[in-house]
């Protein structure tokens, strides 16, 4: 039975898992700030450019978009369950749930994926290249799909970190069959996990709700 021990440098195990979620807190602020430069750029940019960042919208599938956005809510769902199982003891439970949020970001990947060789095969690469964009010469067209790889494929980047993550959560809490006083640990993935799920809730909005077909 694992029972975390604590550092030299904690007075007691109450402070190391206070400083331990802290870290995370300060991590996730600085990715915070991070994306809201990147939400800036989106913003600026369709000022300057409405009515085509409205039509670029609508050549992304509202639907695989909608997918998404529930795989990660249930996944949010699912971690949190997790770390309340693990509280109360009940190891197996949390296993499965920590394991099924995992999924439930390969699921997303692929689902991206999937809609990324949708527009590939559509002419519409990053930057600006493709055929698409020489069949529709608008300069906002670049823009709108340029800030559009670069934020979802960050999105995905962080994704596949979280699934990594839990991953290993999973197999931790089976192998060495956490008692609940190491909970905490999982519930420091289970922020990030959070965070990763509302940078999508407002990718959401700006790359498949907002155009013309709503």
């Amino acid at each position: 039975m694992y029972t975390p021990r604590v550092q030299p440098f904690f007075e007691d195990l109450e402070k190391q898992r206070h400083a331990a979620k802290l870290g995370m807190w300060i991590f996730l602020g600085s990715e915070l700030l991070f994306f809201a430069g990147l939400f800036a750029i989106y913003a600026f940019y369709r000022t300057l450019y409405p009515e085509t960042f409205q039509l670029g919208v609508d050549h992304n599938s509202k639907l695989l978009g909608s997918i998404n956005t529930a795989l990660l809510i249930l996944g949010s769902t699912m971690v949190a369950s997790a770390v309340n199982f693990l509280r109360l003891g009940q190891r197996r439970i949390a296993t499965w749930l920590v394991a099924a949020t995992a999924a439930s970001g390969v699921l997303y990947i692929a689902i991206k994926s999937t809609e990324y060789g949708m527009h590939f095969s559509h002419g519409i690469y990053p930057g600006g290249v493709g055929h698409f964009f020489a069949e529709n010469p608008d300069p906002g067209f670049p823009v709108f799909f340029t800030t559009y790889f670069a934020l979802t494929g960050l999105h995905v980047i962080h994704v596949a970190i979280g699934v990594a993550l839990l991953g290993w959560k999973a197999w931790w809490i089976r192998r060495d069959r956490v008692d609940p006083t190491g909970a905490y640990r999982l519930g420091i993935v289970a922020l990030y996990w959070h965070f990763v799920d509302m940078i999508w809730l407002f990718l959401w909005p700006m790359f498949y709700l907002l155009g013309t077909q709503r």
